[in-house]
């Protein structure tokens, strides 16, 4: 069965959203910047995560349709609360992947009241000035209408190097579709990063974090994760882990991945239970 992608309209703007699983618990899953919006590809995701779906009930959230000439990641983390508050979800669990880990950075800090756990994948709190450069790059590729060398660029960046020559020829042939307005979309989307740290506020988090990275992030770097965990140390309920091997695109490309994701968020379920 296809995945119906749905929208939803609060404070004057319409945010895209999927969803799947019949669990009793609510995972928000906040993608990260992509060339074309995830709800192209709704199915997948939802195969990917499946997993998940006993446990879960699973909404994927795009950003809001429309979009300002400028536009923060803490505008991004407010409009996907005030989204998630009008679906009338509550105490939900996220993981947000890349820039989707930022904005639930974000939303957990200002709307503690909204998060139960947060996972974050190959994120980070601030991005420093050589990683930027990769960002600046594709910034430049959109603005140029270049959608064949971003979509190189980008999945150049984000995979090993084994994976990008198996991706190349499906990286130009999406590229084919890539419209003026997705590209303007993602210049904008991407220019919010630069400015973007919560590097001081991370204490505020309230929940327990999972953080995992990646050892070779040609993105983000790996300190990236791991300067997270440290400001997070001491904690018990926080957990880092590192793979080597994957990537940025880990949350992609690990087998284990989302079996690691299940087993950090159930092993709330079972403190819960323990305590009632």
């Amino acid at each position: 069965m296809d995945i119906q992608i749905e929208t939803v309209r609060v404070n004057g703007f319409s945010m895209d959203f999927f969803r799947f699983g019949k669990g009793d618990r609510t995972l928000v899953i906040l993608p990260g910047l992509s060339v074309q919006s995830v709800m192209n590809y709704a199915n997948s995701v939802s195969q990917s995560y499946r997993l998940l779906t006993d446990d879960f009930t699973v909404y994927v959230f795009d950003r809001r349709k429309e979009l300002p000439a400028a536009y923060s990641v803490w505008e991004m983390a407010e409009d996907t609360a005030a989204a998630i508050r009008t679906l009338g979800l509550d105490r939900v669990c996220i993981f947000g992947a890349s820039q989707g880990g930022m904005i639930g950075m974000a939303i957990a800090i200002r709307h503690p009241e909204l998060v139960s756990r947060l996972v974050l994948g190959s994120t980070s709190a601030c991005i420093g000035e050589e990683p930027f450069k990769t960002v600046e790059n594709w910034i430049r590729l959109a603005g140029e209408g270049n959608a064949k060398d971003l979509c190189l660029a980008f999945g150049e960046a984000i995979y090993p190097p084994e994976t990008f020559i198996l991706f190349r020829d499906l990286l130009v042939k999406a590229a084919e579709s890539v419209t003026g307005e997705e590209l303007q979309r993602f210049r904008t989307l991407a220019e919010s990063i630069k400015d973007f740290d919560v590097t001081d506020r991370l204490r505020e988090i309230a929940c327990p974090v999972l953080v995992i990275g990646s050892g070779n992030d040609r993105v983000l770097g790996s300190r990236a994760s791991e300067q997270i965990a440290e400001r997070l140390k001491g904690r018990p309920d926080c957990e880092l882990y590192m793979y080597d091997g994957y990537g940025h695109a880990a949350y992609d490309l690990a087998p284990d991945y989302k079996e690691r994701i299940l087993r950090f968020l159930k092993k709330e379920l079972r403190i819960t239970s323990a305590g009632q």
